[in-house]
């Protein structure tokens, strides 16, 4: 089934909502009126540096400090033109770095030297000197002639990931966007080492244009706002950036009936705010984010019954609430470690049956989700990659 994504909007931000297969697979919020921050690159000046952990505080607008790590293999270009001291950043240094990660709660924003250019088809990386593809591209021929073309074009200090969407481009559209990618880079180059302290050298798009850019092209049916403002703006996105998509934005009829309550947006939402999530078979899940981690319990609810056998109904709680769970940790945007209480099962095959269910279900998410192991007391540890706030955090600055 073609998927949309739907751009409206809720209380004092924009939604946007991507619907995969009939069902809201995930939600963004951002401020209508506040400037992306992810993505931003800015020439920032390093006010401490903690030996310790390896990092510096980089202060890249005025009284606003983020983290970057000292051991990346990238050293950030500086202003004057010079890297310090071989390759090491010090106290004083204006450099340029880019936003690699929101704050999220009391931690500050991560940096990055390694500046990131993404298209639609590929990622341009300052300082690393090499092509990557994505792995949901499984065709090996694909594969070997999209990293050939790659490695002919690297003609400077940079290297390419290839997105998903490389696999259907045709040759001329991904260099096209290599040559403007390039152009990105070299312009933050050249005019960059003559900024001072706290500018903005490149504002990224606002989430939900790179919520377009960043959705599976054979699969997006359908781009659809129920907002004249944001039609402008999605629409000039596009005729700049991925021309050839022009034809799937819609500007939604409101006699179809409101937007919101056609695709139960508020509904999703509400739920996805909350601790509990019933599944269909009578069980249930809790689920708790903490400063530390996100943990998740999976409880029978309903489902036990004593004509069946407990240890089937058991995995059939765990199956559902695997697919359940990997659903909701997309739709919620929670990340870092994530630990997962199953029911206990004393069958090794059904303990296999629910690990390669969750290993299926984890592949399908966008963002890098990794099932780490099961512990000694029974405990699966996962990790999901941390880029935006959790979708909760993001609500709350929206007044919804």
């Amino acid at each position: 089934m073609a998927n949309q994504l739907l751009i409206t909007k809720k209380g004092s931000g924009v939604l946007s909502v991507k619907v995969e297969d009939g069902k809201i697979a995930q939600i963004q919020a951002q401020p209508e009126n506040e400037q992306a921050l992810l993505g931003n690159i800015y020439v920032g000046k390093v006010r401490n540096i903690v030996k310790n952990i390896n990092a510096a505080f980089v202060e890249y607008e005025l009284g606003k400090m983020a983290y970057l790590s000292l051991e990346s293999r990238v050293c950030p270009i500086h202003t004057d033109g010079v890297v310090s001291d071989g390759k090491r950043v010090l106290i004083g240094d204006e450099i340029i770095v880019q936003i690699e990660k929101e704050a999220v709660k009391t931690k500050p924003p991560t940096l990055s030297g390694a500046l990131n250019f993404p298209g639609k088809y590929v990622v341009l990386i300052y300082g690393e000197k090499t092509v990557s593809i994505s792995s949901k591209i499984k065709d090996f021929e694909k594969k070997q002639r999209i990293k050939e073309l790659l490695q002919n074009n690297i003609d400077g200090d940079y290297g390419f990931i290839a997105r998903t969407n490389s696999k259907d481009a045709s040759e001329e559209k991904i260099l096209n966007e290599i040559a403007f990618l390039k152009k990105q880079l070299e312009d933050i180059k050249k005019f960059g080492i003559h900024r001072t302290k706290f500018n903005c050298l490149y504002h990224a798009p606002a989430a939900y244009l790179c919520d377009i850019r960043d959705s599976y092209d054979s699969l997006l049916e359908s781009i659809i706002t129920d907002d004249d403002v944001i039609y402008e703006k999605i629409t000039e996105f596009v005729k700049v950036y991925q021309p050839e998509d022009i034809n799937k934005i819609r500007r939604w009829d409101e006699n179809d009936g409101k937007l919101d309550a056609v695709y139960d947006v508020t509904k999703t939402l509400e739920h996805a705010l909350m601790p509990k999530v019933w599944l269909k078979n009578g069980g249930y899940l809790i689920i708790q984010p903490t400063e530390a981690l996100v943990s998740v319990d999976v409880n029978t609810g309903k489902a036990i019954s004593k004509k069946r056998d407990v240890q089937k109904t058991f995995l059939k709680v765990n199956l559902e609430a695997a697919t359940q769970i990997a659903r909701q940790l997309r739709l919620r945007n929670l990340s870092g470690m994530i630990l997962i209480d199953f029911i206990d099962m004393k069958s090794p095959e059904y303990n296999k049956q629910l690990m390669d269910r969750l290993k299926s279900e984890f592949a399908k998410d966008p963002v890098r989700t990794i099932l780490v192991d099961m512990t000694k007391l029974g405990l699966i540890e996962v990790t999901r990659k941390k880029v935006r706030k959790s979708l909760y955090e993001q609500i709350k600055e929206i007044e919804v």
